[in-house]
């Protein structure tokens, strides 16, 4: 286990998933672990949705033990994102370049790079384990015929920046960045995270389309509440939405 980031790492070539495997050794894990796989075979994104993961690309699960509530475990998601974007400039001094998309994605220069997944069995009791699954764009983005329409076009960070990050390096620089965030989440609750969430925050003000299920809501992107949800602002009033697909 790393002192400076407080977490074990396994590293494997090939995997399913690294999310799967994160509940598969969840029971034997002594502390919070990050699982790092070279290749996933059934990588998949929110919504059951596949996730394209070539050998080079970023594709790692940080597996841990919550006590919190529920509700509180998943404001993770925010703490993953800001520490997403923490190593991005970090690795490549561009801070103007991320910025981070509701609910759980991470732009760079307008495209998508990467992606969060939460996944969580038993929460609220005494074997819960929460997977956090990220998947990052190192060397290659999925093809646009692959991507819903509408939705923000998949990039990867050597296409954007011209830089090559290998996958080991960039949980080096990941680990310690969630690890920096967890403690402020630990410690000062979410407040500190949703603030300099917003500060960092795809289209804040601007008008987007939030579709849950076969239902599209169109307004302007307020803000997000104390429990992460996206405030939209519509004729009729501001509405809390806990769950969307967001469409600029």
């Amino acid at each position: 286990m790393s002192a400076e980031t407080g977490a074990g790492r396994i590293v494997l070539p090939e995997i399913d998933s690294t999310n799967a495997e994160g509940f598969r050794r969840a029971g034997g894990l002594a502390g919070p672990t990050w699982i790092l796989a070279g290749l996933q075979t059934a990588g998949r994104g929110r919504r059951a949705r596949p996730w394209v993961s070539p050998r080079g690309n970023f594709h790692a699960t940080l597996v841990l033990k919550p006590t919190e509530p529920p509700e509180t475990v998943a404001l993770r998601s925010f703490a993953a994102a800001l520490a997403l974007r923490d190593a991005l400039v970090a690795l490549t001094g561009l801070p103007a370049s991320f910025a981070l998309k509701w609910p759980n994605d991470v732009l760079c220069n307008g495209g998508k790079l990467a992606g969060i997944l939460l996944e969580s069995q038993g929460l609220g009791g005494p074997d819960a384990v929460l997977c956090i699954g990220i998947g990052v764009n190192l060397i290659a983005a999925p093809e646009l015929a692959l991507v819903e329409p509408g939705a923000v076009p998949p990039v990867s960070l050597m296409q954007e920046t011209g830089l090559r990050i290998a996958p080991e390096a960039f949980l080096d620089a990941l680990a310690p960045a969630y690890a920096r965030r967890e403690a402020t989440f630990r410690a000062e609750g979410f407040e500190p995270l949703r603030a300099e969430w917003l500060s960092h925050a795809a289209r804040l003000g601007e008008t987007i389309r939030a579709r849950t299920g076969a239902e599209t809501r169109e307004g302007r992107f307020e803000t997000i509440d104390p429990a992460g949800n996206l405030i939209l602002r519509m004729a009729q009033g501001s509405i809390a939405i806990p769950a969307a697909e967001v469409f600029f």
